[in-house]
């Protein structure tokens, strides 16, 4: 499912109207579909087509359904918090979750294998698709990834299936150890930062903090040098073909429609009824 994004339209409009759409999206669906296709008819040939695989399920352990709430909406990329704890691999985003003793094995390996026996072979139905598992690494960077390449061993259907993604934030080596890891393991890069060339072809993406770059909430316009900020940072990524994602973005209609309308390629979200609603019933 895409739709298609238009470079240089009135942002401001848009995203008020989209706040209003969010808040009252039953009572005012006439208004959501004469500004969309009224934005539609402003396509230019430097559009970039957008679907629900550019959608990121940030902290996803904290769903209802840890998982399949994103998977279900076909989210492209799901992100899990995890600790070494006590020999196993943990699903926590601080201490005080610990004793939840949700483990990556069961909540989310697991599921990913269901997936792929359902699908004969793929992660998804359409076997064009991919996703991208993202394991934030909570403990130390060196031995939890230690213990999760042994964990991953048990799952070579995972790791070698061309339609899934491993790719490790949080605590990571030292980008000069990323070699010494089984090629299925990727990194998420950091944006702000400059790596060098062996380093960079083990980088799946670009990751920065919104916050460095804007304080903007999401409800006003964005200020311009916030704008300019935001999009030599996504440049940046994109020139060293790198796709890119805010965290700590403002997670909200009308910040969606300035992120993708800026190019960048991981909408960030905990809404992911909202976002995928967004993506999803948007004309194509």
């Amino acid at each position: 499912m895409h739709y298609l994004i238009p470079v240089g339209y009135n942002t401001a409009i848009y995203g008020v109207y989209c706040d209003i759409v969010f808040l009252n999206f039953e009572h005012m669906k006439h208004i959501f579909i004469i500004l969309f296709t009224a934005v539609s008819i402003q396509i230019s040939a430097q559009s970039k087509s957008y679907s629900v695989a550019n959608a990121h399920s940030h902290n996803d352990y904290e769903q209802e359904f840890p998982f399949w709430s994103a998977y279900n909406q076909d989210f492209g990329s799901i992100e899990v918090d995890i600790f070494l704890h006590n020999g196993q691999l943990i699903v926590a985003h601080d201490l005080n979750q610990l004793a939840l003793n949700r483990t990556l094995d069961s909540l989310y390996l697991k599921s990913l294998r269901y997936c792929l026996v359902k699908n004969n072979g793929y992660v998804f139905a359409d076997s064009t698709r991919q996703l991208q598992l993202m394991i934030d690494i909570k403990s130390r960077a060196d031995s939890t990834l230690h213990k999760l390449v042994e964990e991953l061993r048990s799952y070579p259907e995972i790791t070698t299936n061309a339609t899934i993604k491993i790719v490790i934030s949080g605590n990571r080596p030292e980008p000069a150890k990323f070699a010494i890891y089984p090629a299925y393991i990727l990194f998420d890069g950091e944006l702000s930062k400059d790596y060098p060339v062996f380093a960079l072809e083990r980088i799946a993406m670009l990751s920065d903090n919104f916050k460095r770059y804007s304080n903007w909430n999401g409800k006003q316009i964005i200020p311009e040098q916030d704008r300019n900020n935001l999009q030599t940072a996504i440049h940046k990524a994109h020139r060293l073909n790198k796709k890119v994602r805010f965290w700590n973005a403002p997670d909200r209609m009308s910040a969606w429609s300035i992120l993708i309308e800026l190019g960048v390629d991981f909408i960030n979200t905990d809404k992911i009824t909202e976002l995928g609603r967004f993506f999803k019933t948007v004309p194509k």
